[in-house]
C-alpha cells in the first residue's frame, strides 16, 4: 500500500475510535428531567420517536442526540425547556428536554427519543396522539449580584 493510502486508512480509523469514544463518554441512561410546576401551556397532537441512525449525530442544539435519554425535538419550543408528555391512549406518561428541532413529516407535534417512546408504550406503534404540557423553568438556582 502506498503512504498516501496507508494515512488516509488510519485517519479514517482515527476518526472513527474518537467518534465511539465520544458517544459512549455520554451518560447512556440519562434520568428524567423533573417537572415541578406546569406554565399552563398544552399542545395536543401525534408525536413519533426517533433513535437508530441518529444515535450520536449533533442536536439543533448542537449535543450529541442519545437515544437513551429522555429527550425530544420540537419545531417552537424554546431549547432545554422541560415537557411532560402524555400518550392518550394509554395514559402513560415522561417527561422530556427539547434539545432538537422537528419532527418535519406531516403534520406532527414532537419526536421523542427512544427512551421516551418507550416509556409512554409507543415504540411499537411509531405515533400516538399525545399532550404536551409546558413545564415552567426551573428556579431553584438563583444568583445574586452583590
Amino acid at each position: 500500500m502506498s503512504k498516501l493510502l496507508r494515512g488516509r486508512f488510519t485517519l479514517k480509523n482515527l476518526l472513527s475510535i474518537t467518534f465511539a469514544v465520544a458517544v459512549s463518554a455520554q451518560n447512556a441512561y440519562a434520568s428524567e428531567p423533573e417537572c415541578s410546576e406546569m406554565t399552563g401551556q398544552t399542545i395536543v397532537g401525534t408525536a413519533s420517536w426517533y433513535g437508530g441512525k441518529f444515535h450520536g449525530r449533533r442536536t439543533a442544539n448542537g449535543e450529541l442526540f442519545n437515544k437513551f435519554a429522555f429527550t425530544a425535538a420540537h419545531k417552537k419550543i424554546k431549547m432545554g425547556t422541560v415537557v411532560r408528555v402524555t400518550n392518550l391512549e394509554n395514559g402513560e406518561s415522561v417527561n422530556v428536554r427539547i434539545n432538537d428541532r422537528g419532527p418535519y413529516h406531516g403534520k406532527r407535534v414532537l419526536d421523542l427519543s427512544r427512551a421516551a417512546a418507550q416509556e409512554i408504550g409507543m415504540i411499537d406503534t411509531g405515533t400516538e396522539k399525545v399532550r404536551i404540557d409546558v413545564c415552567a423553568p426551573d428556579d431553584s438556582v438563583r444568583y445574586s449580584m452583590r
